[in-house]
């Protein structure tokens, strides 16, 4: 699906400024979030280098020297090169600063306060300032100092030890959920924040740890573990509290079966010769199924492996059971559904190729997510900025320019 390309934004949250400062993906992913929603965003990045992930290539998008992964999360942003490091840059900064409603970093804990860009020093001069930090392990603690990765939070946080095979490695998730859990609850923190300046006219400070929202979204599995004081096991495909809620294979591959209560046991049993299950004490209940977690997997393992997933998907689908194919991504993005939805998108890049990007899935009746910046250029509106935003001439942009500040 195209997009016609437009300058203005139409989101809820058209009129505010954003200044970001970050890199890579958990602060990316953040700022984006607003962008769609209609932020007026300036990314800073450093002259010549720019956001660390415009190097993180192959692949590249086609007919550009961009890179897949810094498109994915960079639209609706003007991108601005600025050396921090620099006094010029800095008062190019803060001046930037007084007319943002939000700033996010993800810089190590204390970096900016050495330019003079830290919460403190910007609270002190710019009171209603929402300031959003994203680090590995927050703005407290022992471990605070330290650099946070995504592979890293997965380990410490607890969730590669439940995922893989019970007899296999831990394993991490296979796309960084560490940096994109931290990203989405900086955007959630963002707004609260901008609901209590609404109401009292006073910024804060919002403390994100990569660590911290790792541990928060072991949801069930750590509440289980809290429950019991017991380590939850790895279980490969299958679910901890529910069963049959696994991956089974087929005559001809795999499919996931999740079958999440008692009277949706009893019509698969009902609808495929399988009521002599139902009068199993083993089988009876959902509790006595987890309890005898082998016994189910042995005895439907070759029910399943009976029929195509194809055979089965339709079955189980005509009785609103779940289940469902594991597709590769070409099959994701080929699904009719996926494709009804518009789940990608088309925009025009500034070196004229037409770059697809995901959509974004929050979706509002009345103020909908709009794609009307395509990921930017290395600088691309530095000047564009520095003119409209503060004020500067041709003249003053090309000395600046000179001395390497932009």
């Amino acid at each position: 699906m195209s997009d016609p390309i437009g300058t203005q934004p139409t989101g809820p949250l058209r009129g505010l400024r954003v200044l970001d400062l970050t890199r890579v993906l958990a602060g990316p992913t953040c700022v984006q979030m607003l962008a769609d929603l209609g932020a007026d965003v300036v990314k800073i990045e450093r002259p010549g280098a720019g956001d660390d992930t415009r190097g993180f290539a192959p692949p590249y998008m086609p007919g550009t020297r961009e890179s897949a992964y810094f498109v994915g999360v960079n639209r609706n942003k003007r991108s601005v090169t600025l050396d921090i490091a620099k006094p010029e840059g800095q008062d190019i900064a803060r001046r930037l600063i007084a007319q943002s409603d939000v700033l996010v970093e993800n810089f190590k804990v204390g970096a900016l306060a050495k330019y003079g860009l830290g919460y403190e020093d910007l609270h002190q001069a710019f009171p209603g300032l929402i300031y959003c930090s994203i680090t590995g392990f927050g703005q407290t603690g022992p471990y605070a100092p330290r650099p946070g990765y995504d592979s890293l939070i997965q380990a410490m946080g607890g969730v590669m030890s439940l995922t893989g095979e019970p007899d296999g490695l831990p394993q991490k998730v296979g796309v960084p959920v560490g940096d994109l859990f931290s990203g989405l609850y900086g955007c959630i923190g963002i707004l609260a924040a901008l609901r209590h300046r609404d109401a009292t006219a006073r910024g804060q400070q919002i403390d994100i740890s990569m660590l911290d929202t790792h541990v928060a979204w072991l949801a069930n599995q750590g509440m289980n573990y809290l429950a019991t004081g017991e380590n939850p096991a790895r279980l490969g495909n299958q679910h901890p509290n529910i069963v049959p809620y696994q991956v089974f294979p087929t005559a001809d591959g795999h499919i996931v079966l999740s079958i999440g209560n008692d009277p949706t046991f009893k019509r698969f049993c009902d609808a495929f010769a399988l009521t002599h299950l139902l009068e199993d004490s083993r089988f009876a209940t959902n509790a006595a199924r987890v309890q005898n977690r082998q016994l189910v997997t042995d005895t439907l393992t070759p029910v399943m492996q009976g029929q195509t997933t194809t055979w089965w998907v339709d079955r189980l689908e005509a009785l609103k059971i779940g289940c469902g194919p594991i597709n590769k991504l070409s099959e994701v993005f080929a699904d009719p559904h996926v494709i009804a939805r518009g789940v990608v998108r088309e925009m025009t890049h500034s070196s004229g190729q037409t770059v697809k990007v995901v959509a974004n899935p929050v979706r509002l009746s009345e103020t909908p997510a709009d794609y009307r910046i395509p990921p930017p250029l290395l600088g691309e509106h530095t000047d564009e900025v520095l003119h409209e935003r503060l004020g500067f001439s041709a003249s003053e942009i090309a000395g600046l320019r000179e001395k390497g500040v932009i």
